[in-house]
């Protein structure tokens, strides 16, 4: 009788173990397991680190969301799709494996971490990719003639791997074929022209500014449907 409750108790101790390993390591997957996973389709790959880590190198065709940054984390991954699995990572894992818990709390169905972050996905030697830093930036007089070449310039100062940027590009698309030769969109790379943002204070991306024979007349951050662009020009 004591071996059998003895049996009993060693079985409950290693279920509770094998529970608490699993919860442990759940949705973080290795940098093989992780790179198989984003070669589906309809998944989405974010970057957690800052925009400053991100340019000097990360995964291709991954968005980016600093987690250190409340504000910018909450409001590009409100336009993610939380019904499409979330590939998630940043330098070691840790920002990841927090930012991950918070996506699962707010409704995202799938998230995946990478173990080790992308520290472990360079040791296994897979690749990254970086923004060309070497890149010029636009000067001040050379915008204001882009803003002036046409009697109404819409700009946009978004970047591709920005979520909300990337919502707004078919939205763009439609309205710019709508008014034909009517408005002139300028689209500005917001991970590249630093100074010129500093210099105009835009401070979030996407933001849109319109200008009319070379004048700012309006300007807005952050996502806007084609009726709100259309009010603007007509």
């Amino acid at each position: 009788m004591r071996f059998y409750f003895q049996f009993i108790c060693i079985l409950l101790l290693s279920v509770c173990s094998s529970c608490s390993n699993t919860a442990q390591t759940k949705g973080t997957v290795s940098p093989d397991e992780f790179e198989k996973g984003i070669q589906q389709k309809n998944i989405q790959l974010l970057d957690t680190r800052t925009a400053g880590e991100y340019r000097n190198g990360h995964i291709s065709g991954a968005l980016q969301a600093d987690w250190t940054n409340e504000q910018q984390f909450t409001d590009r991954t409100s336009h993610l799709d939380k019904n499409k699995p979330v590939y998630i990572y940043c330098q070691s894992g840790a920002r990841s494996g927090e930012a991950a818990k918070y996506l699962r709390e707010q409704g995202f169905k799938d998230v995946v971490n990478m173990q080790g972050g992308l520290s472990a996905w360079r040791k296994n030697g897979k690749n990254i990719e970086a923004t060309d830093v070497s890149k010029p930036q636009m000067s001040r007089s050379d915008y204001d003639l882009a803003t002036s070449s046409h009697n109404l310039v819409l700009v946009d100062f978004g970047a591709e791997w920005c979520p909300p940027c990337k919502k707004m590009e078919p939205v763009l698309a439609e309205f710019i074929k709508e008014q034909g030769e009517k408005v002139k969109l300028v689209k500005m790379d917001g991970g590249n022209e630093i100074e010129l943002m500093k210099n105009l204070k835009v401070d979030a991306l996407p933001t849109f500014i319109l200008y009319k024979k070379g004048q700012e007349t309006i300007r807005k951050q952050g996502i806007m449907t084609k009726e709100e662009l259309n009010a603007w020009v007509n």
